[in-house]
């Protein structure tokens, strides 16, 4: 009997079903061709059920979708629902039930995508930022008082424990690792660091010289935790220096470490560098639970029901939660096609632009495994 894996559809808003029924689409595919099976379940959990009853999320949801393997998002956001209350009722409290602590974000550039980076090629923009995920900022402490009045005081603190800073970092060198091996070292590092045995670097993206507090925290366990992976280099840069690099010299980095708020903006800056938020991927990852993959454009409401969104980066998802499956060579295979695809076939990555509807990209990858 083939392994059945267990994956809970969140469709959501907007074209987030539309881009869902493609992943899928290629999952069904996948795992016919690998031998793999999945069982599927879907929740209509988003702005329609919020707008209709109330209520974001039912009170059981995270011990709803503990019993499956994995979670597929389609996409969050109605534009008749007030900006906050669904990514906070649904997203934010899904990543913390469900102790989903890294957001793991690939920036990569496909062959025939187009960047705004002059010069810059597919060898060029190649790597992966960690993103720590539930602590932070996020956590929502501080508060504020006499609102409404001219001395009217808001705090909102960024609040790190050594445990969720540690099982970050770590997390991030293992992916460094993951990424790299000796036969195929990553092309950024000199001859001296592939002779000392050197195979990935994990860059940590801080700003200790004004957050000395917090940074001070993540650079000293960083350090501590590099003892432990001798072959990865390591580096440091600020997170404005990072933002500078990303788009001056994108070759410098394999896998980037960093905390929740600076991982959420950088992220954002990697897809635009990677040809824009329809072919970027992501994933909400609890490395000893269940993990939430997603396609990182968002709803785009404007364009629902027109067949025209690009579901490059929800098909992306998809390869990205087979691989967390233990999928390995259907991810590969589903990695392939996506650059096959982009190179060959699509005109463009714009929504109504890529000269095939949304199911036809769909059937574009399924043909091309």
């Amino acid at each position: 009997m083939p392994k059945t894996y267990k994956i809970a559809v969140l469709p959501g808003d907007g074209t987030g079903p539309e881009v869902v029924v493609e992943g899928l689409k290629v999952l069904d595919a996948a795992a016919k061709k690998f031998g793999f099976a999945t069982e599927r379940t879907s929740f209509d959990w988003g702005g329609d059920r919020y707008l209709e009853t109330g209520n974001v999320l039912p009170d059981d949801a995270g011990e709803t979708l503990k019993q499956f393997d994995s979670v597929f998002l389609g996409a969050i956001g109605h534009p008749d629902v007030k900006p906050g209350i669904l990514e906070k009722g649904i997203l934010l409290k899904l990543r913390f039930e469900l102790d989903q602590y890294i957001n793991l974000r690939p920036v990569k550039l496909y062959p025939g995508v187009e960047t705004p980076l002059a010069g810059k090629t597919p060898e060029d923009i190649d790597y992966v930022v960690v993103r720590e995920n539930t602590g932070g900022i996020y956590t929502g402490v501080g508060g504020k008082t006499m609102e409404g009045t001219e001395n009217e005081v808001a705090v909102q603190s960024m609040v790190y424990n050594h445990m969720q800073v540690e099982r970050c970092i770590r997390f991030a060198f293992e992916q460094a690792v993951k990424r790299n091996s000796k036969e195929n070292p990553w092309r950024g590092l000199n001859e001296q660091d592939i002779a000392d045995g050197k195979i990935g670097q994990l860059t940590l993206c801080g700003k200790t010289n004004v957050l000395t507090f917090v940074f001070s925290l993540w650079e000293r366990v960083f350090y501590e935790v590099a003892e432990d992976f001798p072959q990865i280099k390591t580096d440091y840069c600020h997170v404005d220096a990072t933002c500078m690099w990303m788009v001056k010299n994108p070759e410098w980095f394999d896998v980037i470490v960093t905390c929740n708020i600076f991982g959420d903006i950088i992220t954002d800056l990697g897809a635009m560098t990677q040809g824009g938020m329809g072919i970027a991927a992501g994933g909400n990852i609890n490395p000893k639970g269940v993990s939430m993959f997603e396609p990182i454009g968002g709803s785009a409401p404007k364009y629902t029901g027109m067949g025209v969104i690009n579901p490059l980066a929800a098909v992306g998802a998809a390869a990205m939660m087979l691989d967390f499956l233990g999928e390995s060579e259907a991810t590969k295979a589903i990695e392939k096609s996506i650059a096959f695809v982009t190179s060959q076939k699509l005109e463009s990555m714009a929504a109504g632009r890529m000269g095939y509807s949304s199911s036809e990209v769909g059937d574009l990858i399924v043909e091309n495994l």
